[in-house]
């Protein structure tokens, strides 16, 4: 299976961009699957019922989220109506929506996907490592599924690189979200997993993590932030990565940074 995962999509111009690299990327690529994590669309936080319908359109199969799932509270109805949008699985049961699917693709195989957020320097979730390993049981690879995807929406590098190896064998890829910057560190780990710590973003890199500066500058130098951090509307650059899978077994057989668009010097795997 050939997967392409885009990091966060930051507001109007990492839509736009998103889109854009959807439309280049697809026809040379081919992907079998296509992630994208949406939670900060909406102007920087959360996600809307049309966005996902943009990006759905664009051909994104799954959107992933994470601790700015639930900023637009008029999206609170759409995590139950529509079951490719993810958030966190170690949200409390009674939260809308789920954190986990299995979805049949284009070409009759089948995609898990498990989004979890970490606990370091974030919300006192439940524990992802107990949530993720519960559902890799219930449908493992190569058995119940052709491919499985974890993204770790976390702060702390150490946990993202503590869930793939906890993984690695058990999942085609995890990667890691919320950072916003892409790392360098795209690797198949020892027992046939993809893994990078984090997939960057997919926003304007001439930012703070995708926000216009003067707001977070103000924040850092002075304690005196002036309200709202809006999205910088910059060109974007598509941020992600891009795993062929054995189909046999489901592991990885390669994993290649994608940077697309924009500032970022630009990495497109071959096809």
């Amino acid at each position: 299976m050939r997967i392409l995962f885009l990091g966060d999509v930051v507001g109007r111009a990492g839509r736009n961009g998103t889109i854009e690299a959807l439309r280049e990327l697809r026809p040379r690529l081919s992907p079998d699957a296509i992630v994208v994590n949406g939670e900060n669309a909406a102007g920087g936080f959360g996600i809307t019922e049309e966005i996902c319908r943009d990006l759905f359109n664009a051909g994104a199969d799954v959107i992933s989220t994470g601790n700015h799932a639930f900023d637009q509270r008029d999206s609170l109805s759409v995590y139950d109506t529509e079951r490719r949008l993810l958030r966190p699985i170690n949200y409390p049961s009674s939260v809308p929506g789920r954190g986990v699917g299995l979805y049949e693709l284009k070409n009759g195989q089948r995609l898990l996907v498990i989004n979890a957020m970490g606990r370091v320097f974030m919300d006192p979730l439940d524990d992802p490592f107990a949530m993720v390993d519960r559902e890799l049981d219930a449908c493992p690879l190569a058995k119940a599924c052709d491919a499985a995807i974890v993204d770790i929406h976390a702060e702390a590098t150490s946990e993202k690189m503590a869930m793939g190896h906890f993984c690695d064998g058990r999942a085609s890829l995890v990667i890691g979200t919320h950072s916003h910057v892409p790392t360098a560190d795209a690797q198949v780990l020892p027992h046939g997993t993809a893994y990078q710590t984090d997939a960057g973003a997919c926003a304007d890199y001439d930012s703070v993590i995708g926000m216009e500066k003067t707001e977070p500058l103000l924040r850092f130098t002075r304690k005196l932030g002036q309200g709202r951090m809006n999205p910088a509307q910059g060109a974007a650059t598509a941020c992600g990565v891009f795993v062929e899978t054995n189909d046999a077994t489901g592991l990885a057989l390669r994993i290649e940074p994608v940077r697309f668009g924009g500032r970022l010097k630009q990495t497109v795997p071959d096809a």
